[in-house]
């Protein structure tokens, strides 16, 4: 008995949708020729931004600590200390697009205190991301079924399918400066970056005997 000949087919699809998300890092520091002095003044500038946080309410949906640093630093030469500096990072979620901006340049406005972001983002759980591998497999059933036909076959059934990869999500960074300043932090609009969501899959698909006599030359 023949094998049923076969077809491969690559389907692909992309969509580009608001990002749901806006995630950005606020850095605080500290330095004292004093250990004690360091750690302490890191605690209060800490203490500060988390209350600045979390008085926007709902609109901030997670802040969570990412790195915590305290190290000595040395004279040119010698083991003999300088001083002692201390940092602290927080990474803020953001959903509320509306007071991202206003958000991140009070917390640049305040003492040693420095923000990078925003990174925009989906979740990922996003139904975008499902209803985008749902297109890529229609995309590959519908070439497969073209190619058939040029061939004067139809598709019979299907043999194979995988992911070809994770999907492209861009992300971008702006940064503010240390703040510090006495004067009110200036007013700031930041605009959504579009999400690109892809999604690719090589499918592989059984024909009917293609009937070459009626193909186009």
């Amino acid at each position: 008995m023949t094998d049923s000949p076969t077809l491969v087919v690559r389907g692909e699809a992309f969509r580009e949708v608001p990002p749901e998300v806006a995630r950005f890092a606020v850095t605080v520091s500290a330095r004292s020729r004093n250990r004690p002095e360091a750690l302490a003044r890191l605690a209060e500038r800490t203490a500060t931004v988390r209350g600045l946080i979390d008085g926007y309410g709902d609109a901030v949906e997670r802040r969570e600590t990412g790195q915590l640093w305290v190290h000595p630093e040395l004279k040119r030469s010698g083991e003999r200390v300088a001083a002692y500096v201390a940092n602290a990072t927080t990474t803020v979620t953001v959903t509320d697009f509306g007071v991202l901006g206003e958000l991140m340049l009070r917390l640049a406005d305040e003492d040693q205190t420095g923000v990078a972001g925003p990174w925009w983002d989906l979740r990922p759980d996003s139904p975008v991301h499902r209803e985008t591998r749902r297109a890529a497999v229609a995309d590959a059933l519908s070439r497969a079924r073209e190619y058939a036909d040029a061939l004067g076959a139809e598709v019979t059934g299907l043999l194979e399918l995988s992911d070809s990869g994770p999907a492209d999500r861009p992300m971008m960074l702006t940064r503010a400066a240390f703040g510090g300043g006495a004067e009110a932090a200036p007013e700031i609009e930041l605009d959504p970056q579009v999400q690109t969501v892809r999604a690719a899959v090589e499918a592989r698909f059984r024909i009917s005997a293609p009937r070459l006599d009626d193909v186009p030359g």
